[in-house]
């Protein structure tokens, strides 16, 4: 048997840090939101790298990006690698990027070794899986994958009421390849793990089994604008202090099961937000992830019971909105064996691990074998400029990456 393929180290680094130039911000982080100038330097370079390894490029109608390398047997349906481009706002070198590049360097370093795949090997760039400019997150891959519908997406706004198929097309990345409903072979994504066990535990590679489901909802409650100097305490329908009594209950439901449940608010909005009336109005958004159906079906009904009854005690009115959902995801035991031989082959300490955080391999594992792989980031950090990742173990997991999609496109 051939001995296991290593990529290319060094090359891989650099890719990223030539990429991590683009929205670089001032801590050491980066700043590329979906569609803006800065996401379409990072599209272009990528297509610039691509076609110099001699890929063909196509993009379809909403943002993907595909890069094909191919093989012998163009009846084949492809293997695809990749993950995103696009950032958070204070987001690191590493989120997403690193499963573009690693999919690239699969591509470079089968082309240094001269050997010919039977299926076609292509590296994906999703658009919008970040979310942050237009919802929902992992977009371009939900569209893939029929979750949304195509002419939703393309006439939803931002903040600022531009349309994402308008800035789709003024970055030049509105393509005309369908979206979707083609075969593919598998789905192979590598990844920082953004969290601290396989850095706690001295592991280089983790295998994905699944990732455990997420709701979330908008919530609105509703009170009355009223001046802070002349109403009193008890005639008050202070929406604030009617919402901060809702956090607290949701902190409370969270913490009945630690080890699994994770609920947050990362986003809260203050009507009419001015220091001397009382707030009549308060936003705030729910994140809600646990890797059972039934746990959360549970809490959202503790929520919203709970809500109700703060707010009757109050005065006040609330309405809970479902925003987006997605069951826990399992992944292809035949993919993942793939990974896991490759990692003892290459000597790796490794462990099987859950993923607490989305990607867009949870859309594509609808669609065709799917498969995931961890490395680890330094304290487990992510979603932030002080995101870091050491080469030697990006490295590692590349070459993971390639000896298994090696294996599967062969």
């Amino acid at each position: 048997m051939m001995p296991p393929l290593h990529a290319n180290t060094e090359r891989l680094w650099d890719s990223l840090m030539q990429m991590a130039r683009i929205g670089a911000t001032p801590n050491g982080g980066c700043c590329r939101l979906v569609l803006t100038d800065e996401d379409k330097q990072a599209r272009d370079l990528f297509v610039a790298w691509c076609k110099d390894a001699g890929c063909g490029i196509s993009i379809d109608g909403v943002g993907n990006i595909f890069a094909r390398r191919p093989g012998r047997d163009p009846a084949r349906p492809p293997v695809l690698s990749g993950s995103h481009l696009d950032t958070q706002p204070h987001g690191g070198r590493f989120d997403g990027v690193y499963g573009v590049l690693a999919a690239l360097e699969v591509i470079r370093s089968l082309n240094d070794a001269g050997l010919e795949t039977e299926a076609a090997i292509e590296a994906v760039v999703w658009s919008n899986e970040e979310g942050v400019r237009y919802n929902p997150g992992m977009l371009g891959s939900g569209v893939f994958a029929g979750a949304h519908r195509i002419e939703d997406i393309l006439v939803a706004e931002d903040q600022d009421g531009r349309r994402y198929g308008d800035e789709l097309k003024r970055i030049g990345y509105d393509g005309d390849a369908t979206v979707g409903g083609r075969a593919l072979d598998s789905f192979f994504e590598v990844h920082i793990e953004q969290g601290p066990v396989l850095e706690s535990e001295g592991k280089t590679i983790g295998i994905v089994g699944g990732v455990q489901g997420y709701r979330t909802f908008d919530v609105v409650v509703t009170g009355q604008d009223s001046h802070a100097g002349t109403t009193p305490m008890d005639l008050r329908r202070d929406a604030l202090n009617g919402a901060a009594a809702m956090l607290l209950r949701l902190e409370a439901i969270g913490a009945v099961d630690p080890a699994q449940s994770r609920i947050t608010v990362g986003h809260l909005q203050v009507i009419p937000n001015a220091p001397s009336t009382i707030p009549g109005c308060v936003l705030f958004h729910i994140d809600m992830r646990n890797p059972s159906t039934t746990t959360m079906a549970e809490q959202e009904q503790q929520l919203r019971d709970g809500f109700r009854d703060i707010a009757a005690a109050r005065g006040l009115a609330v309405e809970m909105r479902p925003c987006d959902q997605l069951d826990p995801v399992s992944f292809d035991a035949g993919c993942a064996e793939l990974l896991r031989g490759a990692t003892s082959e290459l000597g790796y300490p490794q462990r099987d691990m859950l993923s607490g955080a989305m990607h867009d391999a949870c859309h594509l594992a609808g669609l065709a074998p799917t498969a995931m792989l961890f490395v680890p980031c330094k304290d487990g950090l992510s979603h932030n400029e002080a995101e870091s990742a050491d080469a030697t173990e990006l490295g590692a997991g590349c070459s993971v990456l390639l000896n298994a999609i090696l294996a599967r496109a062969s």
